[in-house]
């Protein structure tokens, strides 16, 4: 009979007094129950003697099934020594050497007729069906031994009349003849005594099956007529106790209707009591039933490492001698981060947070009261102050970087970021003077050129929250490019844009503000080794984020004879040609070992001024550029079909590295992937008025020349 829950006070000092106020329960009784009692004996007494039955029947049915198994191979062994025997005499009319295999089945048959006749009569173990050794027990009802003695008086003589054929391979032809006529006189004979004998076994079978469902039946009928008593009995008392059960709760049930806490009490065993509050059900996104346990409830939303740290939390709760404010503060459900969906059925994450306190009873504890919190408020400001501060600690990290930065690279970067956000925040705000899509589709890919130029930029004097920013600018334009190829508003998407574009300038005015940019730029000096020392750290800060190892030898001391037009565009293509190298160009380190190579991949840049032209080179001994991953590249993005390629030779096929949009890289990260590094180079080619070259060989290396008027 289930026992009232009254609703606790919310201190342990509380529940020990309203404990010591409700009344003792009554000890058992066995008089009050003495029917059910009673009752409950006999069922397990039929059930126990329904089961005795039932393995014994069993077993006797699984004998009886090898006889029945044994007695049809007795049937069908009779009839293959008889033919055995008409093949040795058809051997013998047409004079030719009796086969081994032949006499070996005579052999081999009489020997099991003979053992299995003999065990039916004595019992004995026997070769079964499988060759395997079974025992067979002996017939003993009276028509079985009757059949048994009709067989043993036709076999003995038969057997007789092959044992010169058993005994040896040289036995006359007047011994041959003898068991085939005994054989041909007799083989009707003994097979009809052999199927009335597996019908006789068949019959014994069947009534040890009979008898086992009469069993079955009788034990089974007893049994509900009992279960029926039973229940009659337990419905009764339950009636009368459940009106009590009803008036005593209902108090409590308005109470925990009311509540906004989640409330209810488990029991040493961890299962949840009968009393818990409405709010409790919201809080955990689910209907909570009474007796669930409670760390099955808890599984979906903790790993295993903090479900098996909250079983040993309550466990000592239920421990009287441990004192309850010591533990308090190790509790590990204190805030649990839990993903249910609200009643839109949208999947919604909140923080819970469970505290227990003891319900005792004397010196034991009886129950844990839990009560449970929404405190995803709490824990998202939170969050909100932890990010804010990182986020100033990125910036102030941000800034201490560019101190220690080259003065002179540090003014060029704000003067060329500035001047490229802002020629980017134009081509934005004059979207809606264009006409047609194709219009506006170039106008954001300048954006992105100029975008990705100042990133990598900010990458090269590891300034990381600008470039960062950039890269996250530039998700925000592809994902603009990609809607409006799919028939979106492009001129509408790209004003949405001016937010993350005027943190970007507030980043580049700090940083403006840092230097004390006064003079123009052109009238600062930017020394060739400050030029060497950033593109070295960039490609081994890109080789280190990849996982690869890179060996940089940068020879740009020369560009500081460049004017300051034409130093811009150089310096801004051997930062795209760097990129490129380590990431498309250098393999892991296990690929270049296990192709012979180092492990570290070698990069040299080298500006060198002849008597006409200068030349900027860029090579890697990577993987070099494969025109067949290229080719495949193209029908996998849906540019070309594999058709329209066939007309494409690998020059064309190349060609194609420099188109915007087109990367062979697997996804987009900070150094690859969207298509645009070589596009940068391509533009700042055509603006310097250079020709560009491109050597490779694939699994060898990969060179870019840079040549322009000196």
């Amino acid at each position: 009979m289930a026992a009232v829950l009254p609703l606790e006070p919310s201190t342990a000092t509380g529940k020990q007094a309203q404990a010591r106020r409700a009344p003792k329960q009554q000890g058992f009784s066995f008089g009050k129950y003495r029917e059910i009692i009673i009752a409950v004996a006999f069922f397990l007494l039929f059930d126990l003697g329904v089961l005795v039955l039932n393995f014994y029947t069993s077993f006797k049915i699984d004998q009886d099934t090898v006889a029945i198994n044994l007695a049809g191979r007795q049937r069908y062994v009779s009839q293959r020594i008889a033919r055995t025997l008409l093949e040795l005499d058809a051997a013998r009319v047409a004079d030719k050497p009796y086969k081994p295999e032949t006499l070996a089945e005579l052999r081999a048959g009489a020997k099991v007729f003979d053992i299995s006749a003999a065990a039916f009569k004595e019992g004995n173990v026997v070769p079964g069906g499988d060759g395997k050794p079974v025992f067979l027990q002996p017939v003993t009802s009276e028509r079985g031994r009757a059949l048994e003695a009709q067989v043993d008086a036709v076999w003995k003589p038969y057997f007789q009349k092959l044992q010169p054929l058993l005994a040896s391979d040289k036995f006359t032809p007047e011994d041959l003849a003898g068991a085939l006529a005994y054989s041909q006189a007799n083989n009707i004979k003994l097979l009809n005594i052999a199927n009335d004998f597996v019908t006789e076994t068949q019959q014994i079978g069947a009534s040890r099956a009979s008898t086992l469902r009469m069993v079955q039946t009788g034990g089974i009928v007893l049994a509900l007529l009992n279960f029926a008593f039973i229940l009659f009995k337990f419905l009764n008392r339950l009636k009368t106790s459940d009106a009590a059960i009803e008036a005593a709760t209902e108090e409590n049930r308005e109470i925990l209707q009311s509540v906004r806490e989640g409330l209810f009490l488990i029991t040493p065993d961890f299962k949840i009591g009968s009393q818990l509050s409405q709010s409790a059900h919201g809080l955990f996104g689910r209907t909570l039933t009474p007796g669930q346990d409670l760390f099955s409830l808890l599984a979906p939303l903790l790993p295993d490492k903090a479900l098996a740290d909250a079983r040993d939390y309550v466990q000592l709760l239920f421990a009287p001698h441990v004192k309850e404010a010591l533990v308090q503060g190790i509790n590990p459900l204190s805030e649990v981060e839990a993903v249910m969906k609200n009643r839109l059925g949208q999947e919604v994450v909140r923080h819970l947070s469970f505290h227990f306190n003891r319900v005792q009873e004397g010196a034991g504890v009886r129950h844990l009261l839990v009560t449970v919190q929404d405190i995803s408020a709490r824990v998202e400001l939170e969050r909100k102050l932890q990010s804010e501060r990182q986020r100033s600690q990125k910036e102030f990290s941000m800034l201490l970087k560019a101190i220690d930065a080259d003065p002179a690279m540090l003014r060029q970067f704000v003067a060329r970021a500035e001047q490229n956000l802002l020629e980017v925040n134009d081509l934005l705000r004059s979207t809606s003077s264009a006409q047609g899509e194709t219009a506006i589709l170039k106008r954001i890919d300048e954006a992105r050129r100029r975008v990705h130029a100042v990133k990598g930029d900010a990458a090269t004097l590891g300034l990381d929250t600008i470039a960062a920013q950039a890269h996250q600018f530039e998700n925000d334009l592809d994902r603009i490019r990609q809607g409006g190829s799919a028939g979106g508003d492009l001129g509408n998407a790209l004003l949405a844009l001016p937010l993350p574009l005027e943190d970007l300038l507030n980043k580049i005015g700090s940083l403006k503000s840092l230097t004390g940019l006064q003079k123009p730029v052109a009238d600062l000096a930017v020394s060739g080794e400050a030029i060497n020392g950033v593109l070295a750290r960039l490609a081994e800060d890109i080789a280190r984020d990849a996982g690869k190892r890179v060996q940089p030898a940068i020879t740009m001391s020369a560009i500081a004879d460049l004017p300051p037009d034409a130093s811009d565009l150089v310096r801004e293509i051997a930062v795209q040609l760097v990129r490129n190298a380590v990431t498309h160009g250098i393999e892991a380190p296990i690929s270049r070992t296990g192709a012979g190579k180092p492990e570290a991949g070698a990069v040299t840049v080298q500006l060198l001024r002849g008597e006409t032209e200068w030349t900027l080179s860029v090579r890697d001994d990577g993987a070099g550029l494969s025109a067949p991953r290229i080719r495949r590249k193209l029908v996998e993005i849906g540019w070309y079909t594999a058709q329209q390629l066939e007309s494409f030779d690998d020059r064309q096929i190349v060609a194609h590295i420099f188109k915007p949009g087109f990367s062979t890289a697997g996804g987009v990260t900070m150094h690859a992937g969207r298509g645009v590094g070589l596009d940068v180079v391509q533009a700042n080619v055509q603006k310097l008025g250079a020709r560009l070259l491109l050597g490779s060989t694939p699994g060898e290396y990969t060179e870019f020349k840079v040549r322009f008027a000196a």
